[in-house]
Protein backbone atom coordinates (compact mmCIF):
# COMPACT_ATOMS: atom_id res chain seq x y z
CA UNK A 1 0.00 0.00 0.00
CA UNK A 2 1.47 3.31 -1.03
CA UNK A 3 1.55 6.31 1.26
CA UNK A 4 1.56 10.01 0.50
CA UNK A 5 4.39 12.24 1.65
CA UNK A 6 1.97 14.04 3.98
CA UNK A 7 1.06 10.69 5.58
CA UNK A 8 4.77 9.94 5.97
CA UNK A 9 5.36 13.28 7.68
CA UNK A 10 2.37 12.95 9.98
CA UNK A 11 3.07 9.40 11.15
CA UNK A 12 5.71 10.32 13.75
CA UNK A 13 7.04 13.64 15.07
CA UNK A 14 10.62 12.52 14.41
CA UNK A 15 11.98 10.80 11.32
CA UNK A 16 15.16 8.87 12.14
CA UNK A 17 17.94 9.58 9.67
CA UNK A 18 19.87 6.33 9.56
CA UNK A 19 23.44 5.81 8.35
CA UNK A 20 23.97 2.04 8.26
CA UNK A 21 27.55 0.85 7.96
CA UNK A 22 27.10 -2.86 8.71
CA UNK A 23 24.29 -4.74 7.03
CA UNK A 24 23.71 -6.98 10.06
CA UNK A 25 22.79 -3.86 12.06
CA UNK A 26 19.98 -2.79 9.71
CA UNK A 27 17.10 -5.00 10.87
CA UNK A 28 17.71 -4.87 14.64
CA UNK A 29 18.16 -1.09 14.45
CA UNK A 30 14.94 -0.67 12.51
CA UNK A 31 13.08 -2.97 14.91
CA UNK A 32 14.33 -0.96 17.89
CA UNK A 33 13.14 2.31 16.37
CA UNK A 34 9.75 0.95 15.32
CA UNK A 35 9.25 -0.63 18.76
CA UNK A 36 9.86 2.80 20.26
CA UNK A 37 7.15 4.31 18.08
CA UNK A 38 9.14 5.71 15.16
CA UNK A 39 7.81 3.87 12.12
CA UNK A 40 9.08 6.17 9.36
CA UNK A 41 12.74 5.43 8.64
CA UNK A 42 15.03 7.31 6.28
CA UNK A 43 17.97 5.17 5.18
CA UNK A 44 20.63 7.47 3.77
CA UNK A 45 22.43 6.27 0.66
CA UNK A 46 25.83 7.16 2.10
CA UNK A 47 27.16 3.65 2.63
CA UNK A 48 27.69 0.62 0.36
CA UNK A 49 25.06 -1.42 2.24
CA UNK A 50 22.28 1.17 2.25
CA UNK A 51 20.25 -0.29 -0.61
CA UNK A 52 20.44 -3.79 0.82
CA UNK A 53 19.42 -2.36 4.19
CA UNK A 54 16.27 -0.94 2.61
CA UNK A 55 15.44 -4.34 1.11
CA UNK A 56 15.97 -6.23 4.36
CA UNK A 57 14.08 -3.79 6.57
CA UNK A 58 11.11 -3.82 4.21
CA UNK A 59 11.09 -7.61 4.22
CA UNK A 60 11.72 -8.21 7.92
CA UNK A 61 10.37 -5.28 9.96
CA UNK A 62 6.56 -5.16 10.01
CA UNK A 63 5.11 -1.69 10.39
CA UNK A 64 8.18 0.15 9.11
CA UNK A 65 7.74 2.77 6.40
CA UNK A 66 11.12 2.70 4.69
CA UNK A 67 12.46 5.60 2.67
CA UNK A 68 15.77 6.51 1.07
CA UNK A 69 17.71 9.67 1.78
CA UNK A 70 20.63 11.43 0.10
CA UNK A 71 18.92 11.14 -3.28
CA UNK A 72 21.04 13.52 -5.36
CA UNK A 73 20.47 12.47 -8.97
CA UNK A 74 18.42 10.19 -11.20
CA UNK A 75 20.76 7.24 -10.65
CA UNK A 76 20.33 7.27 -6.87
CA UNK A 77 16.59 7.82 -7.34
CA UNK A 78 16.26 4.77 -9.58
CA UNK A 79 18.43 2.64 -7.29
CA UNK A 80 16.33 3.57 -4.27
CA UNK A 81 13.07 2.81 -6.05
CA UNK A 82 14.43 -0.53 -7.27
CA UNK A 83 15.36 -1.39 -3.67
CA UNK A 84 11.78 -0.76 -2.62
CA UNK A 85 11.96 2.68 -1.02
CA UNK A 86 8.45 3.88 -0.17
CA UNK A 87 9.49 7.53 -0.24
CA UNK A 88 12.61 9.47 -1.11
CA UNK A 89 14.37 12.42 0.50
CA UNK A 90 16.83 14.77 -1.20
CA UNK A 91 19.18 17.34 0.33
CA UNK A 92 18.40 19.79 -2.48
CA UNK A 93 16.56 20.09 -5.77
CA UNK A 94 17.35 20.01 -9.46
CA UNK A 95 14.82 20.21 -12.27
CA UNK A 96 15.80 16.80 -13.65
CA UNK A 97 15.59 15.06 -10.28
CA UNK A 98 12.19 16.54 -9.42
CA UNK A 99 10.82 15.68 -12.87
CA UNK A 100 12.03 12.09 -12.56
CA UNK A 101 10.67 11.78 -9.03
CA UNK A 102 7.25 13.07 -10.03
CA UNK A 103 7.20 10.74 -13.04
CA UNK A 104 8.08 7.76 -10.82
CA UNK A 105 5.06 8.29 -8.60
CA UNK A 106 7.13 7.67 -5.46
CA UNK A 107 6.54 10.36 -2.82
CA UNK A 108 9.42 12.80 -2.53
CA UNK A 109 10.50 15.12 0.27
CA UNK A 110 12.84 17.54 -1.51
CA UNK A 111 15.32 19.69 0.38
CA UNK A 112 15.17 23.49 0.34
CA UNK A 113 16.99 26.29 2.15
CA UNK A 114 15.67 29.44 0.45
CA UNK A 115 12.33 30.99 -0.50
CA UNK A 116 13.23 30.79 -4.19
CA UNK A 117 13.67 27.01 -3.94
CA UNK A 118 10.34 26.76 -2.14
CA UNK A 119 8.63 28.76 -4.88
CA UNK A 120 10.14 26.60 -7.63
CA UNK A 121 8.70 23.50 -5.99
CA UNK A 122 5.32 25.13 -5.47
CA UNK A 123 5.17 25.72 -9.21
CA UNK A 124 5.46 21.93 -9.64
CA UNK A 125 2.68 21.24 -7.17
CA UNK A 126 4.93 20.19 -4.30
CA UNK A 127 3.90 21.52 -0.88
CA UNK A 128 5.84 19.20 1.48
CA UNK A 129 9.56 19.93 1.79
CA UNK A 130 12.62 19.15 3.86
CA UNK A 131 14.26 22.28 5.33
CA UNK A 132 17.97 21.51 5.19
CA UNK A 133 20.42 22.19 6.72
CA UNK A 134 17.94 23.52 9.25
CA UNK A 135 20.12 25.14 11.89
CA UNK A 136 22.76 26.39 9.45
CA UNK A 137 20.08 27.81 7.11
CA UNK A 138 18.38 29.94 9.75
CA UNK A 139 16.54 27.46 11.93
CA UNK A 140 13.30 28.40 13.64
CA UNK A 141 13.40 32.12 12.70
CA UNK A 142 13.75 31.17 9.02
CA UNK A 143 10.79 28.79 9.17
CA UNK A 144 8.69 31.48 10.85
CA UNK A 145 9.67 33.84 8.03
CA UNK A 146 8.63 31.26 5.41
CA UNK A 147 5.26 30.90 7.13
CA UNK A 148 4.09 34.41 6.28
CA UNK A 149 4.31 34.50 2.47
CA UNK A 150 4.33 30.70 1.99
CA UNK A 151 1.73 29.32 4.42
CA UNK A 152 0.75 26.43 2.15
CA UNK A 153 4.12 24.67 2.66
CA UNK A 154 4.74 22.03 5.32
CA UNK A 155 8.33 21.34 6.37
CA UNK A 156 10.47 18.63 7.91
CA UNK A 157 13.53 20.43 9.31
CA UNK A 158 16.68 18.30 9.33
CA UNK A 159 20.26 19.15 10.17
CA UNK A 160 21.24 20.29 13.63
CA UNK A 161 17.92 19.23 15.14
CA UNK A 162 18.33 17.59 18.55
CA UNK A 163 16.24 16.67 21.62
CA UNK A 164 16.60 20.18 23.05
CA UNK A 165 15.44 22.20 20.04
CA UNK A 166 13.11 19.62 18.45
CA UNK A 167 10.09 20.70 20.56
CA UNK A 168 10.54 24.31 19.40
CA UNK A 169 10.57 23.21 15.77
CA UNK A 170 7.55 20.96 16.26
CA UNK A 171 5.61 23.83 17.84
CA UNK A 172 5.68 25.74 14.53
CA UNK A 173 2.46 25.60 12.53
CA UNK A 174 4.33 24.83 9.29
CA UNK A 175 6.37 21.93 10.70
CA UNK A 176 4.91 18.41 10.59
CA UNK A 177 7.95 16.49 11.78
CA UNK A 178 11.71 16.80 12.20
CA UNK A 179 14.57 14.60 11.04
CA UNK A 180 17.42 13.56 13.27
CA UNK A 181 19.85 10.84 14.25
CA UNK A 182 20.15 11.29 18.02
CA UNK A 183 17.97 8.26 18.77
CA UNK A 184 20.53 5.92 17.26
CA UNK A 185 24.07 7.35 17.50
CA UNK A 186 26.89 5.26 16.08
CA UNK A 187 28.22 4.18 19.48
CA UNK A 188 24.88 2.66 20.51
CA UNK A 189 24.44 0.98 17.13
CA UNK A 190 27.95 -0.48 17.22
CA UNK A 191 27.38 -1.71 20.77
CA UNK A 192 24.07 -3.28 19.76
CA UNK A 193 22.29 -1.46 22.58
CA UNK A 194 18.88 -1.82 20.99
CA UNK A 195 17.07 -1.32 24.30
CA UNK A 196 18.55 2.16 24.75
CA UNK A 197 17.74 3.03 21.14
CA UNK A 198 14.15 1.93 21.72
CA UNK A 199 14.00 4.09 24.86
CA UNK A 200 15.31 7.12 22.97
CA UNK A 201 12.89 6.44 20.12
CA UNK A 202 9.99 6.36 22.58
CA UNK A 203 11.07 9.73 24.01
CA UNK A 204 11.24 11.15 20.48
CA UNK A 205 7.85 9.70 19.57
CA UNK A 206 6.33 11.48 22.58
CA UNK A 207 7.60 14.93 21.58
CA UNK A 208 4.30 15.81 19.91
CA UNK A 209 0.71 14.84 20.68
Amino acid sequence: MSVSIKEVMNTSPVMPVMVINQIDQAVPLARALVEGGLKVLEITLRTPVALEAIRRIKAEVPGAIVGAGTIINIETLNNAIAAGAEFIVSPGVTDSLIAAAIASGVPILPGVATSSEVMRLLEKGITAMKFFPAEAAGGIPMLKSFGGPLPQVTFCPTGGVNPKNAPEYLALSNVACVGGSWMAPADLVDAGDWAEITRRAAEAAALKN
